[in-house]
């Protein structure tokens, strides 16, 4: 099944993260404030979340349109295609954000989504009790200007956690802002790196991957 995708990065670093997609082959992209867009299937969903190094999480779009009203916001989720993605026991755990739209109570647009979706999820699962026991789906509607976008998270734990360390010193560096900075600094592997304030190691750690071409998230659970 394919996909509409998207890497959302630190404000900023839109542009390493495209950089880094056009690297493992994507193309069409497109690229917003805090975002880039993609297109893909099930083994590249797998595929970024295992290698992009500076994007936060990979979701996927399920849909936008325009809601200035609670009745659109529901019709507008409901004519989501969420029992192609959803199994009938399926957990729902809906997040929201509003920006400068007049649907500005962020509860309020939370329950009416959840609503929305187990109504879509009944019509695909006629006579079927939606008990939600089985694997936990992160859905965020997220409003900016009145324009909806309805997204599923697919990273889990965000990508900055690379599972390769227990503990963190005080004030620790993200790794995706860590590899960033190695990205920008130009540093390719051909000569050494030194970081004499490296506290914690973030980013010797993370170029080190770099130069070994270690997948950032080959250690995530």
């Amino acid at each position: 099944m394919d996909f509409n995708l998207i890497a959302t990065a630190t404000f900023g670093l839109e542009a390493l993260v495209a950089k880094e997609l056009k690297a493992l082959g994507y193309e069409d992209l497109t690229t917003e404030n805090g975002r880039v867009k993609f297109s893909g299937d099930e083994m590249d969903v797998a595929i970024t979340n295992t290698w992009l190094r500076v994007a936060d999480r990979v979701l996927i779009n399920m849909g936008e349109f325009e809601a200035t009203s609670f009745e659109e916001l529901y019709q507008g989720v409901l004519k989501l295609p969420w029992g192609d993605l959803m199994p009938p026991d399926a957990f729902m755990h809906v997040n929201g954000k509003s920006v400068k739209s007049k649907l500005y109570s962020v509860p309020d647009c939370q329950s009416i989504t959840k609503k929305a979706i187990v109504e879509a999820m009944s019509r695909t699962y006629p006579n079927q009790t939606f008990r939600e026991d089985g694997p936990t789906y992160k859905i965020e509607v997220a409003i900016l200007k009145d324009h909806v976008t309805m997204t599923i998270d697919t990273s889990g734990a965000g990508l900055h956690k690379r599972g390769y360390r227990k503990d963190s010193g005080a004030a620790p560096l993200k790794e995706t802002l860590a590899a960033a900075l190695v990205q920008l600094s130009g540093w390719k592997g051909e000569k050494p790196l030194f970081d004499p304030f490296c506290g914690s190691g973030t980013i010797l750690i993370e170029a080190a991957m770099m130069a070994r071409k270690i997948a950032p998230g080959l250690n995530r659970t």
